[in-house]
Parts: structure tokens; C-alpha cells; sequence
């Protein structure tokens, strides 16, 4: 017993002592109405005591008792847990070191001493994903989910699998999770466009794009996805072409012309309404006024089709002469007008055009395949061969190709928008070296 707790109980054997000489009397104490009991009151003081000892006692073994288990499980845990961080770090190297057996392999041990451990069921499910097993992909993904509901790597790998295994609308589930959370998700706002992309759902395409141009960052962000914008319009515009709904195209592509006059594919689709009602007329004259508004050359190439279709060369020749009035140096249309007096057997005045265009900047052999058969029509060999000379492949037929002007992707047909990159109205024709991969 230390010097402290002996002197404090001397103190209270004195004070008692002092009481008890005061303090002879007995005092009655009752348990109940027939159970009454006397007794002296310093033996009274002395029960209560040792009644309090005896509590103070027990509490005392509870609270060690309760600290030496916690401290042994706290022991336990932490042993568990540098043991779930030396194989979670042996897992990351092994999967930098692309050795998915030793990766997986660890993995599953961390879950046998913690089947909860978010980022090991985490990447057991990426394991499983790479390896084409969706099925075992999701139930690990879903484990995480119970341990983190609102986890957006979670959600995110989950829609991720579930598009790959062409369930697009349980993907939409999951990226709607993450939006309830943050509205302003940036990610699952383009990963839920793409999936509506691939539904063709364009009316709700453009109610999510103008979210997405609110939460873009900054202001050049906010430009690139105004304009993507307009193409989604087209999207809508040529779904409702296609599915007879002529007057909803022919709004939708009036306004986007209004917004921007350049906007070929618009003026294109317009007219092709027009052609479908049974307006020539009006598509013609439509395209002639957009042509000379904007002088794009694939304007000018359907004005060329419809007005050949219907008999009007002369019509045709009129707006290329108009055309090359106010620019009688452009190349390209003095390439297309001899094009033109090529196509309608117009032979000299083909070949008046087409010498006047600079050879030098057409990598491409289609000016060298029209002069080299203007030659060959006149007997000229000499140059004929020269000409053919230039061309790159005998055996190629000949036609324009086109071009995306955003990625250099060439192809043999005109689009709206680019297979390759997917960007609206970049398509031209791939003259004088204009697209470069």
C-alpha cells in the first residue's frame, strides 16, 4: 500500500473515530415493512464503505478487463492490417508488372482476412473485366458497392461492364447514381451522352448537352461543346428525316443555319427535305443562294447533280461563270468548271478550265486523269502521256474523295459527320493536298 493511500486511511479511521464517540446511539434501518433491522451507526458508515469499495472494485476490473481485450484486438488488427497492406502492395506490383496470376492471387488472399476491402474487390473486378468474364467482374464490383454505395469508382466500373456486356440502360443506372451525387459529374455526363448517342435519343442528347456546356470549366471548353451542340441538332434533324418527320427536320435545320450559315450538312439536309416533298424547285434555289453565301464546293457539287438530274446545264454553268467572277483565281472552282465541261462532253471548254489550274499543288491524280483523256481525245500522245505519268495509280477509277479536315480521315463518300473522329461538318474534298492525316 503506498504512503498516500495509507496516510488517507489513517485520516479516516481518526475522523471515524471521532464521529463514533458522538455518535453511540443505534439507528433503524427497513428493507421493507416487516424487515427492520438496528444497528450502530458507525457500523452503518462502515458497510456503506466497504459497499463502495467493493463497486469502485468491480468497476475497476471491468474497465481493465475491457481495456487489456480491446488492446488485444487493436493488436490483432493492426497485425491484419500491415498484413493487407504488404499483399495489396505485392498486388499493385504485380500488376505493373502485368503478372495477373500473382496479382489476382494476392488479391484473394486480402479478401480471405477482409472479404470488405473495397480496392481489392475493386481490382479482382478489373482482373475479371480484361480477362472477358463480366459475370465474375460484376460480382466483385457489386461487393465494393456494399461496402461503398456511393463510391464513383465503384459506379463507374460497373457501368463500365455493364455497356460491355450491351446493357446500356443498367449502365445508365449506375451513371445516374453518380449524378444524383454531383450533377456536375463531367464524366458520367459524357459517358451517359454516348450511350444516348448510340440509342439515337437526340431530343434528350441536347437537353444533356446544354448541362454539359454549364459545367465545363472554362470558357474554351464551353466553345468546343457549343459546337457540338449544332452537330447534335443535326443528329435530330437527319433522325427525323429519315424517319418522315419532315416538318420537326425542316425546323430543326433552319435553326441551325441560323446559328451558323457555314454549316453545310444543315443546308444539305434542308434541301434533302425539300427534295423529299417534292420541292426541286425550291431545293435548287435554296442551295444557289447557300452557295453563294458560303462558296463551299460540296454545295456546289449537289447543286451539279440535281441540276444535270433535271436538264439544266446551262443553269449550272451560269452560277459556276458567277462564281468565278467574283474569284476567278480560285483553283478549286476552275477545277470543278472543267469538271463540269468535262462531265457534259464539253471538251475545249474543259480544257480551257482545267490548264488553268495550278498542277503543281494537286498531289491527287484526278486533274492529271481529265487532262490526260482531253489529250488522248486529240490524239495528242506525247502530253497524254505526261499526264498519266503524274497519276499515282493507273488502275484507280476516277472520282473525288473526300476528307476530314479535323483528322485527315479519307473516304470515298460524303458524311455529316466524321466516322473517324466523329466532328460535324469537316468533310471536303481532298483536293490540293487540303487534308494531311
Amino acid at each position: 500500500m503506498g504512503k498516500s493511500a495509507l496516510f488517507i486511511l489513517v485520516i479516516f479511521l481518526v475522523g471515524l473515530a471521532y464521529f463514533w464517540t458522538f455518535n453511540r446511539e443505534p439507528v433503524t434501518i427497513a428493507f421493507s415493512p416487516k424487515t427492520i433491522y438496528e444497528t450502530s451507526k458507525i457500523v452503518l458508515i462502515l458497510l456503506s464503505s466497504a459497499a463502495g469499495i467493493a463497486l469502485t472494485l468491480v468497476y475497476f476490473f471491468i474497465r481493465d478487463t475491457k481495456r487489456f481485450i480491446d488492446g488485444r484486438q487493436f493488436q490483432r488488427r493492426q497485425k491484419q492490417d500491415m498484413k493487407v497492406q504488404e499483399l495489396y502492395a505485392k498486388a499493385l506490383n504485380a500488376i505493373l508488372a502485368d503478372n495477373e496470376e500473382e496479382a489476382r492471387s494476392a488479391l484473394e488472399e486480402i479478401l480471405k482476412e477482409d472479404p470488405g476491402h473495397l480496392d481489392a474487390n475493386l481490382r479482382l473486378g478489373d482482373i475479371s473485366a480484361e480477362r472477358e468474364d463480366y459475370l465474375k467482374a460484376i460480382s466483385y464490383y457489386k461487393k465494393a458497392k456494399e461496402v461503398q454505395p456511393h463510391n464513383f469508382e465503384v459506379l463507374f466500373s460497373l457501368a463500365r461492364v455493364m455497356e460491355k456486356t450491351n446493357r446500356p440502360a443498367d449502365a445508365r443506372v449506375y451513371l445516374d447514381e453518380i449524378l444524383d451525387t454531383d450533377p456536375d459529374n463531367l464524366t458520367a455526363l459524357y459517358k451517359k451522352r454516348a450511350l444516348m448517342e448510340k440509342k439515337d435519343e437526340w431530343d434528350e442528347v441536347i437537353y444533356l448537352q446544354k448541362t454539359i456546356i454549364k459545367s465545363e470549366h472554362t470558357e474554351k471548353e464551353r466553345e468546343r461543346e457549343q459546337k457540338k451542340l449544332l452537330g447534335y441538332k443535326y443528329e435530330q434533324g437527319r433522325y427525323s428525316l429519315e424517319n418522315g418527320q419532315y416538318e420537326k427536320a425542316k425546323k430543326t435545320f433552319r435553326t441551325i443555319i441560323r446559328l451558323d450559315r457555314n454549316f453545310v450538312p444543315a443546308s444539305l439536309g434542308l434541301a434533302e427535305v425539300m427534295l423529299r416533298e417534292g420541292e426541286t424547285e425550291d431545293a435548287i434555289d435554296f442551295l444557289e443562294k447557300t452557295f453563294e453565301q458560303t462558296l463551299s464546293v460540296i454545295i456546289l457539287a449537289r447543286i451539279e447533280d440535281l441540276l444535270i438530274s433535271v436538264g439544266e446545264p446551262a443553269r449550272l454553268i451560269r452560277l459556276y461563270k458567277n462564281a468565278l467572277s467574283r474569284e476567278p483565281q480560285n483553283q478549286t472552282l476552275n477545277f470543278f468548271m472543267g469538271k463540269l465541261y468535262y462531265r457534259l462532253e464539253m471538251i475545249d471548254d474543259a480544257f480551257d478550265a482545267l490548264v488553268t489550274v495550278d498542277s503543281s499543288g494537286a498531289p491527287y491524280p484526278e486533274l492529271h486523269y481529265l487532262l490526260a483523256d482531253i489529250y488522248v481525245r486529240r490524239q495528242q500522245w506525247d502530253r497524254a502521256v505526261g499526264e498519266f505519268k503524274k497519276v499515282i495509280d493507273l488502275r484507280k477509277p476516277f472520282r473525288l474523295p473526300y476528307c476530314c479536315e479535323e483528322c485527315g480521315y479519307a473516304s470515298q463518300g460524303w458524311a455529316g459527320r466524321c466516322v473517324n473522329c466523329k466532328s460535324w461538318n469537316t468533310y471536303q474534298f481532298n483536293l490540293y493536298g487540303r487534308c494531311k492525316a
